[in-house]
């Protein structure tokens, strides 16, 4: 197998742009030299190609990328000189696409971020090589850790989601990743939609899912990171309906309209009485009355 040249390759016609990126970007300084080819992607080279990048002003501007990545502050050049042109930008991923030349990638029109159903693609924290004493170590260690910040934006705002998720994503085995299926990568919103062979287009799910079964919530619980909670049980006595002062209210109420209830129910209970002795009549309700009624006149 041949190393793929490291290069970007701008192709103007006159209704569209083809800029196609592949192998390492931007050259590290110590492999210029090593092989004539590897020229191509120097440090002047490279600036030459961002400016022409800038320059274009085709409508319709498509940029192929075939990398497995390579210099951060490069590929955010290449992504900036792309969100400032004015056409219409689809980015097309194929094979490995990984690390710096995933930002590149997030530079399409909103919804034109493709990826090939054959691609694989990685996003992890950012490596350096450095030495020194502790406190230029410790300068380095901020660096990466403010360069893993803005990746994570970066990828957070294109799509939609939490930046704390990409940097799961991106810490995932000692930072070094993990390597996302086509269907992944469109589930964690870093696609848009996924394209055959044929450039036949896949349909695309919406961009946000609730279901059990979604890209995403799979994901999600691959990691560990589950941003729903578990259902918790209500409470016994819990009215679903009512919480806090209302539900007390509702108790005072129930226990008095229970009271009130128990007391209509409750059996029959008679008061005590003298039984009438065996020698005396029983007198009627009407003949105690018409009794009562002649005392009164013979007192008048």
């Amino acid at each position: 197998m041949t190393r793929m040249r490291p290069h970007i390759c701008i192709n103007n016609e006159a209704d569209a742009c083809y800029i196609e990126i592949e192998g390492t970007i931007g050259v590290p300084e110590e492999w210029q030299f090593e092989e004539p080819e590897s020229r191509v992607a120097t440090y002047e080279r490279f600036r030459e190609a961002v400016a022409r990048i800038a320059e274009i002003e085709a409508p319709e501007v498509i940029v192929t990328i075939r990398s497995t990545g390579g210099d951060v502050n490069d590929a955010l050049l290449i992504h900036d000189a792309l969100r400032q042109i004015d056409g219409h930008i689809t980015t097309r991923c194929y094979g490995y696409t990984a690390s710096a030349a995933t930002i590149i990638a997030q530079a399409a029109s909103e919804g034109c971020r493709e990826i090939s159903a054959n691609a694989l693609y990685l996003i992890h924290q950012a490596t350096c090589a450095t030495e020194g004493n502790a406190a230029q170590l410790a300068e380095q260690l901020a660096l990466l850790e403010a360069t893993d910040q803005r990746l994570a934006s970066l990828y957070a705002s294109r799509s939609g989601r939490a930046i704390e998720e990409f940097r799961t994503l991106m810490a995932e085995n000692n930072g070094n990743g993990r390597w996302l299926s086509p269907d992944e990568a469109l589930a964690a919103g870093l696609a848009d939609r996924i394209i055959g062979s044929d450039e036949s287009t896949a349909p695309t799910p919406p961009a946000e899912t609730t279901t059990e079964n979604s890209g995403w919530h799979r994901l999600m619980k691959a990691i560990g990171l589950n941003r729903e909670p578990a259902p918790q049980p209500l409470p016994e006595d819990r009215n679903i309906l009512h919480f806090g002062h209302e539900e007390r209210m509702l108790r005072r109420r129930s226990t008095a309209a229970t009271a009130a209830a128990l007391r209509q129910i409750a059996p029959t209970r008679t008061l005590p009485t003298e039984d009438p002795s065996h020698h005396e009549p029983m007198h009627s309700a009407n003949d105690r009355a018409y009794a009562e009624d002649a005392k009164r006149f013979r007192i008048r």
